[in-house]
């Protein structure tokens, strides 16, 4: 039952992938910080067993960290 939960995170993962790609007039700040939502949905239900907290609160501090990569220091 966890492998098909996992598949189903990981099929979820690559659909918002693609979905993602398909915005090209996206900014890189939004994109970079799309990207990183995705990655800390993925990362937080993987780590918390599928847990809906713990994929919301990965993609929250994903998208935090994807939003902040790159801005430069004023």
């Amino acid at each position: 039952m966890r492998s098909v939960r996992t598949l189903g995170t990981l099929a979820s993962a690559l659909v918002l992938a693609a979905a993602v790609s398909g915005c090209a007039n996206m900014s890189e700040r939004d994109r970079n910080t799309a990207i990183g939502a995705a990655a800390g949905g993925v990362a937080g239900s993987v780590l918390t067993g599928g847990s809906t907290a713990g994929t919301i609160g990965g993609a929250a501090v994903g998208g935090i960290i994807g939003n902040q990569t790159g801005k430069k220091d004023r």
